[in-house]
Order: C-alpha cells, then structure tokens, then sequence
C-alpha cells in the first residue's frame, strides 16, 4: 500500500516538472491516489479460495469467493488458503521394529483447510506440523509392530496416523481426510533374506504340489486296476456261467437226440422186417469196419472170432432185440 503511494507522489512530482502538465499537477495526484484507493480496495477471491482481513492488525473477516472491498490502509489481506484438498508428501524416514530392525517408510497425507481463521492463528505453519506429527505418529505405531507385522497392517497404521492427525488438525482449522504409506523399504540384508524365505517357500510349495500329485496319481492307476480286474472277474464269471448253461444245453439236447435216435431204431425194429433190416445193417458195417483194418498201420486189438461175423450179429441182434423191448413197453 505505501509502495502505491509512493509511486503516486512520484508521479505528481513528475507532472509538476513538465510544463505542459503542471497546471494539472493537483488532479494527477487525487486520479493516481484513487487508483491506488481501487487498487487496493478492491479484491476478487477465486473460488475454492479463502482470504483472511484484518484490520489494524487483527482479525476482520474472511473474504468470500467473488468481488470483495475492504478499507485501504486500515484493512488488509493477511493470509490466503486454498479449501481444495491437498496432497502432502512426507519425508521418508527411518523408523524401528519391535523386533529391532531398521525399515525406511514414506507417505503422503491428503488434508484440507476447513477454518481459514483457526488455519492462520492456530498454528504457526500448519505444513509443518502436520508432517511432523505424521513421521512421530508413524514412529510410534511401527514401534508397536514386528517387521513381518508392518507388511499386512498398512490399513490399520494409516488409520491410526489418520485419527492422531485429525484430532490434532481441528484446532489448526484442518481435516486430515487420509494417509498413505508409499514404500516400507527394509535393509538389503533383510531384503535378501526374505527373497531367500520366499523362494523356499515357493518350492515347499511346488514340492507338496508334486507329491500330490504323484499321490493322485498313483490313487488313480491303483483304483484304474481294481476297476479292471474287478470287470475282468464279472466277465469271466459270465463267461463260465453262459459256458455251463451251453455244456448243459448241448448235453441236454444230446441226451433227446440220443433218446430220440433210439426211440426210433427201437420203432423200426418193431416193425415188420426190422429185425432183418437190421441184421443186414450190423452185417455190412461190420465188413467195412474190418476191410478198413488192411488200409492203416495201427496196431488194434481184436476178437478172436473177428471173422465169425454170424456170432458178431447173433450178438448186434440180441442188442437190438432188447432195445425194440424198451421201446414196446414205453
């Protein structure tokens, strides 16, 4: 504001030193102090912004998004904040484990500014504080923790960080909306060593997988050859069965054939020149059977009456004569 008014006087003492303008030296100076009045005066807040009057040094008003006046020298814009939500990174830091070991972990706080007054007078440098209390906080809850621990709690530490920060904001006039942590960055030696554990792990992995499979295997062929035999067995037990029904049946059907045969040799005995026809029958058969002999090499042994034929078909007849019997007394 004195700097605008400076230049105004320096301009009317510029005027006043040109001839052609020095008669109007006096209205030079009352446009160039409006100017600066205007200049001054009147203030256009952009919106998602808040800017904080004050008057004599304290504490006015907050200008609203939009055109705005205030009163040259007596008020002025003391602090400007922007309401939108905003990203903050903060540092990473070394932090330790309850099981002693060094972990690197950096994050990013999303806060927003809710009371521009509280904002400007309630703490110094808000940014500041805020990652300070983030990097203590987050101290604190991986202290609590093991390393293996802090890998699976990242929700439950940024909400932890998160409720610390909000109930320390609401008297900086800000809301802590959420918390990231980025990275957890262990040692190389621990590095190491977990790649080593998640390597071993993944074989025990692949190794249980391929007993179990093998097992399976092995179930599968196993309950395969049970199947197999136990089928081998029914259709060998069918087989043996349909082989006695068909031995029983060609027996059975044999045994009528042979009744059936001799029921009717015995009906044609009974006939009328049965028994003739049947002497001459034994009769030729016989002579064949033995003119047969001379033709083959075999060694046979026979009657000794061979050639008594007439004995030989006493002998057929009598055969034949009980049979013809059988057959008139069924």
């Amino acid at each position: 504001m004195f700097a605008k008014l400076i230049g105004a006087v320096v301009v009317t003492f510029i005027a006043a030193a040109i001839p052609e303008t020095r008669a109007y030296t006096v209205w030079i100076f009352l446009i160039a102090i409006i100017v600066v009045f205007v200049i001054e005066g009147v203030r256009i807040v952009p919106q998602q912004q808040a800017w904080v009057v004050e008057r004599l040094g304290k504490f006015s008003e907050i200008l609203e998004p939009g055109l705005n006046l205030i009163i040259p020298f007596f008020e002025r814009v003391a602090y400007t904040h922007s309401l939108k939500e905003v990203p903050l990174d903060v540092p990473e830091q070394v932090c330790i484990t309850r099981d002693n070991t060094q972990l690197g972990v950096d994050g990013v706080i999303y806060y927003q500014v809710m009371d521009p007054r509280l904002a400007s007078y309630g703490s110094s440098n808000y940014i500041m504080a805020i990652v300070q209390l983030a990097q203590t906080t987050l101290r604190s809850e991986i202290g609590k923790m093991e390393l293996d621990k802090t890998f699976e709690s990242r929700d439950e530490i940024n909400r932890q960080i998160v409720a610390a920060l909000d109930e320390a904001g609401r008297n900086w006039g800000i809301k802590v909306l959420r918390y990231e942590i980025k990275s957890l960055t262990p040692p190389e030696a621990i590095l190491r060593s977990m790649q080593q554990q998640i390597t071993a792990e993944r074989e025990k992995r692949a190794l249980i997988a391929k007993s179990e499979g093998e097992r399976q295997q092995e179930i599968n062929i196993a309950d395969g050859r049970k199947q197999a035999a136990v089928l081998n067995s029914e259709g060998e037990k069918q087989a043996a069965i349909n082989r006695a029904q068909g031995e029983a049946t060609a027996l059975r059907l044999i045994a009528e054939a042979n009744a059936a045969a001799v029921h009717a040799v015995g009906e044609a005995i009974a006939g009328k020149g049965g028994m003739e026809a049947a002497n001459l029958k034994v009769a030729q058969e016989y002579v064949a059977a033995f003119g047969n002999l001379a033709k083959t090499s075999n060694t046979l042994i026979v009657p000794a009456n061979a050639a008594d034929i007439a004995s030989l078909v006493t002998t057929a007849m009598t055969v034949l004569d009980k049979t013809r019997q059988a057959a008139a007394k069924s």
